[in-house]
């Protein structure tokens, strides 16, 4: 390179090796899922039998754990008029009764209510993948 030339010598790049692409792959194995999906946006009977097969079994989580509340917290009013000497208990000077209905109700209630949710959300994912699962 010199004074006189304002521009260095470029050289040639290298050609880059050629990478193949092909598109019908990727539409094949996409295209259960897209039709399935239509079938959900469209509301066919597919699609509604999908939707309402996630609502029974969200539905049958709510049953379920409502159950265990009722027989949790409705259980305890029971134990305490058939075996009274149990409800005469006291744990630092206050009442059992008054304890495990004014105090540990409430975890109960947050545990369920955590087991709901994440449930729920099984159910949900499950649901997701079966709409998004690819033929086989």
């Amino acid at each position: 390179m010199t004074a006189d030339d304002p521009l260095p010598a470029r050289r040639a790049p290298h050609p880059q090796p050629r990478a193949r692409i092909v598109l019908a792959e990727v539409s094949r194995r996409d295209s259960r899922a897209d039709r399935t999906r239509t079938e959900l946006a469209q509301q066919t009977r597919v699609g509604e039998a999908l939707v309402r097969g996630l609502v029974r079994a969200q539905l049958s989580l709510a049953l379920r754990l409502s159950l265990v509340v009722l027989v949790g917290l409705a259980g305890l009013p029971w134990l305490f008029a058939i075996a009274p000497a149990v409800g005469r208990v006291t744990v630092l000077g206050v009442n059992l009764p008054w304890l495990l209905l004014g105090v540990a109700s409430f975890p109960f209630l947050i545990a369920v209510g955590w087991a709901y949710v994440r449930l729920a959300e099984r159910n949900e994912q499950d649901f997701t993948d079966l709409v998004e699962r690819p033929e086989r």
